[in-house]
């Protein structure tokens, strides 16, 4: 009896047209037995020929033998039958084999995971395996033609892509009005300089403007982050919250869910244990049980989450590797549930009392900048405290040209974990100028004087 992979194989060394159409999408690994090992022979001859193989070529490159040869005869007599067949119905049924097919072998693959035999993957990668197996998909698009598709190119110049804006002037200058969704935004500072203000922020200032919110922490407790919340949105110390009365507590907490129909939900992982498949499957459950889909996702911090596909650090995988492998799979998620991704990172022990921090200070991996769309340091001087500024430089920019306005300074309220915009004549940093001002103390008193500080 005929099978659907003896006619895909047939209509492969027969079809020409057939052949370059799915031979992209097609392994080695979807045949079994004999088949699989002609495909191969037969996939090695199309490369280095760039067509299929005559019945003699494919049967002198196949290296029959004695043993074999009655077998292999009659399987070259099948596949070189010519009958006709519906081509566009055969590319359907070759996608939908394609897809059967690698659904079974990931299934297999995981049940070695499972079983402890598999040498490089973990428990953890078993999601990604299993989806990227039902995202098997034929892509018919091969290209932009540069002049055919003129119209196409307009229209894309000209959509308003959906952003999510920042309640903070120069990072929507630095974007062009926010950051797209399927993005991943890092922010690169030393311990104590601020990742976590910043992204409390960014998030607080998100939920005011409408959005869902979804705070994922390895770093601290649940209700630290929610405090820290709290004290930006209620406009009150951090240290004074807990002296606040219940009663007038809970009344602000009401005022501010009046004026906002967005939702904040702030989950905990142990550090180093979470990965992407436990941020995939939290966010099915709050779909699931909250009706909850959040349109910004802040994850503190990604050097503390683990791989899915990955074990963890030893052994023969280095932090670039571990390091970088987290980074795409964030990316992934945030492509995979359209949303953008604020995360942050450690700088080296040598940025950390760096004035000028840049892309070579990332700690761990300089595989992290290579994945984020957005990349900027917040430093944090002795000068830049007494103002009460943080100093922004851009290391990474995909939205717009990272050279203008590659370093700005924002206000900062720790007490009440905010960022604020400052007056514009307190933009003084430019690329020419110093970023550590070493002139005399008189001077300094001089210049803070013409910024009416």
């Amino acid at each position: 009896m005929i099978g659907i992979e003896q006619v895909i194989f047939r209509n492969m060394i027969l079809d020409d047209g057939y052949m370059r159409k799915v031979l992209p999408f097609v392994k080695d690994e979807y045949f079994e037995g004999l088949y699989r090992k002609l495909y191969t022979t037969f996939k090695k001859y199309v490369e280095e020929y760039n067509r299929s193989p005559t019945k003699e070529a494919f049967m002198l490159e196949s290296n029959m033998t004695e043993q074999n040869f009655s077998v292999m005869q009659d399987a070259f007599d099948k596949l070189y039958k010519e009958e006709k067949v519906d081509t566009e119905w055969l590319v359907d049924q070759t996608e939908k084999w394609c897809q059967g097919r690698a659904l079974e072998i990931a299934i297999v693959e995981s049940v070695n995971v499972i079983e402890g035999k598999h040498d490089t993957l973990s428990k953890g990668a078993l999601p990604d395996l299993l989806q990227k197996a039902l995202g098997v998909a034929f892509d018919v698009n091969v290209g932009h033609d540069y002049i055919d598709n003129v119209e196409e190119r307009w229209d894309f110049y000209n959509k308003q892509e959906e952003k999510m804006p920042f309640d903070l002037e120069m990072f929507n200058a630095i974007t062009k009005g926010g950051v797209p969704n399927k993005t991943l935004n890092i922010a690169l500072a030393g311990t104590g300089v601020g990742k976590s203000l910043f992204m409390c922020h960014v998030a607080s200032s998100a939920l005011t403007d409408g959005k869902n919110v979804l705070y994922i922490t390895m770093e601290m407790a649940e209700e630290r982050i929610a405090e820290r919340i709290d004290a930006n949105l209620l406009n009150v110390p951090i240290d004074q919250l807990e002296s606040m009365p219940k009663t007038l507590f809970t009344e602000k907490v009401k005022a501010l869910s009046s004026k906002t129909s967005g939702q904040l939900i702030i989950k905990e992982y142990p550090t180093g244990s979470a990965h992407s498949g436990h941020f995939r499957a939290l966010l099915g459950e709050l779909k699931l049980k909250r009706q909850f889909e959040p349109d910004i996702i802040f994850i503190d911090y990604l050097n503390i989450c683990a791989s899915s596909r990955m074990k963890g650090m030893g052994g023969a995988i280095n932090s670039y590797t571990y390091i970088k492998a987290i980074a795409e799979e964030l990316r992934g998620l945030a492509v995979e549930f359209d949303v953008p991704i604020f995360s942050a990172t450690q700088t080296t022990r040598s940025g950390y009392s760096n004035s000028d921090v840049g892309l070579e200070d990332t700690s761990e991996s300089f595989g992290l900048p290579s994945t984020a769309d957005l990349m900027f340091a917040l430093i944090s001087t002795e000068e830049l405290n007494n103002l009460g500024q943080i100093m922004v430089k851009q290391l990474k920019n995909r939205y717009n040209d990272p050279t203008q306005n590659k370093r700005f300074v924002v206000g900062v309220d720790r007490s009440k974990m905010r960022l604020f915009d400052v007056d514009p004549n307190q933009q003084t940093l430019t690329d020419d100028t110093p970023v550590f001002d070493k002139s005399e103390s008189t001077e300094k008193m001089s210049k803070f004087k013409d910024w009416n500080i």
